[in-house]
């Protein structure tokens, strides 16, 4: 053995002593901890193992979120969770579901003996438990009250009422705001208190601090407990369009694990700037078309689980009129949203139909959920793409599904291009038609 080998072969030893007395230094003990669940909901601080190790959730909503956040697996798993150290004592996956939810909940302690009967509107952490028609449920995921009975996602039967709800940041009918918890979701209307005053978010937010995050709270003067949300009943369809063709508790069944930005009440809002979404024809053709635009949506985002695109990059191009539409110092272009709006051209031009300055302020895209909803509603109702005609157009025009496909990706998709992202498309189509009832019309190829 040479010199360099000697070399080598020490420093290899060095480090494994290294990682070994590292291990050492930080084993946890797991006994009692439960097993990390993808898809289920995590608040703050919450304590789970996974891959060996414990770990303690930094982001509520990104822990939430699972897949490349997941703990300890995930790509990006330390932008969600810290690592508390290996499991010295390993707890089997066996852990009952109450242990994990246990944990999973809000590490606020439940207080009050009695359970408070289940209120539409108001906000419940997972771990909350609720008296609705004389039985008692328990709060799986975080939710602006659903339906215990309807949105079964959220609510599970429990048999007893263990000692009532979980308050941390809920702003009920009570008449007492909550403090204002970084990391919690917030849906407009809700009202905290936060350093002496009180604020009420404008817009569904990710826990964004009041004080600095000025488009999403505004300063009130009193506390009045109401949470004027517009999220909107998840037992019946709603209104026109849109809101009477899709109800909340089927975009639950639709997509459960869900990033919680992409909210029903968001999409709802989004569809009045653009009407004949959804509300154009029989009822049949608005099912087709709102089945159709979820779909191209779900795939585009995996299944609604990401807001930004992952390799994000600058994307200011020539092509989208420098002249007009310079891109903004230190401002990036790169994908957001249910269409994943990219490049400087096409913000400019959703902008300007919205009202909205995207060139100077393209966040708005991921920071507010009725923008993103609104920027895709933009592409599919007025942009042809890559195809002949905008993507409503071809449905209501009875083109067919296929079509759609070919405004959104056809260059790359259609005629042979990609046919297994195709038929990926069409599955998804066909499983969303099957929820609202709906049925799929010709051509649902490209």
């Amino acid at each position: 053995m040479n010199i360099q080998e000697t070399t080598s072969l020490r420093k290899t030893l060095g480090l494994a002593v290294a990682l070994f007395c590292a291990d050492q230094a930080s084993a946890y003990n797991c006994n009692g901890v439960a097993q990390y669940v993808d898809g289920r909901s995590y608040s703050a601080n919450a304590i789970v193992q996974n891959a060996g190790s414990a770990f303690s959730c930094k982001v509520s909503g990104w822990c939430t979120i699972g897949g490349p956040y997941a703990p300890g697996s995930g790509w990006a798993s330390g932008e969600a969770w810290t690592n508390i150290g290996s499991c010295g004592t390993t707890a089997t996956s066996s852990t009952p579901a109450s242990s994990a939810r246990s944990s999973a909940a809000s590490s606020t302690p439940v207080t009050g003996g009695n359970c408070p009967n289940w209120a539409a509107g108001t906000t419940y952490l997972a771990g909350t438990v609720v008296k609705y028609n004389g039985a008692f449920y328990l709060a799986e995921h975080d939710n602006p009250g659903y339906d215990p009975v309807v949105s079964t996602w959220y609510w599970e039967p429990t048999a007893s009422c263990p000692g009532g709800t979980n308050t941390s940041s809920s702003t009920g009918n009570t008449g007492t705001c909550a403090a204002w918890v970084a990391g919690r979701l917030y849906y407009a209307g809700n009202t905290v208190s936060y350093n002496g005053a009180f604020y009420r978010a404008k817009y569904d937010n990710p826990g964004y601090d009041p004080v600095i995050s000025t488009w999403f709270w505004e300063p009130t003067n009193s506390c009045n407990g109401t949470v004027t949300s517009s999220s909107v009943s998840s037992t019946t369809n709603n209104g026109t369009g849109f809101g009477a063709v899709v109800s909340e508790a089927q975009f639950n069944q639709m997509f459960p694990g869900r990033n919680p930005f992409y909210t029903y009440a968001g999409l709802v809002a989004a569809t009045k700037t653009y009407p004949a979404f959804a509300g154009t024809g029989d009822l049949q053709l608005k099912k087709r078309e709102a089945a159709a635009a979820l779909a191209n949506f779900s795939h585009e985002t995996g299944s609604f689980v990401y807001v930004t695109e992952i390799a994000k990059g600058l994307y200011c191009s020539d092509w989208g009129n420098l002249a007009t539409c310079p891109c903004e110092p230190g401002k990036q272009y790169y994908g957001r949203g249910p269409i994943q709006l990219s490049h400087n051209g096409n913000y400019c031009a959703a902008g300007a139909a919205l009202g909205l300055d995207l060139r100077r302020n393209p966040e708005l895209v991921e920071q507010n959920a009725t923008v993103a909803w609104q920027t895709a509603l933009w592409f599919w109702m007025t942009q042809s793409g890559a195809g002949y005609r905008p993507a409503h157009d071809s449905i209501v025009n009875n083109y067919g599904f296929g079509e759609t496909i070919r405004t959104i990706n056809g260059a790359l998709e259609c005629n042979g291009g990609n046919p297994a992202q195709v038929q990926s498309r069409v599955n998804e189509f066909n499983r969303i038609l099957q929820i609202i009832g709906g049925t799929a019309g010709n051509n649902v190829g490209c």
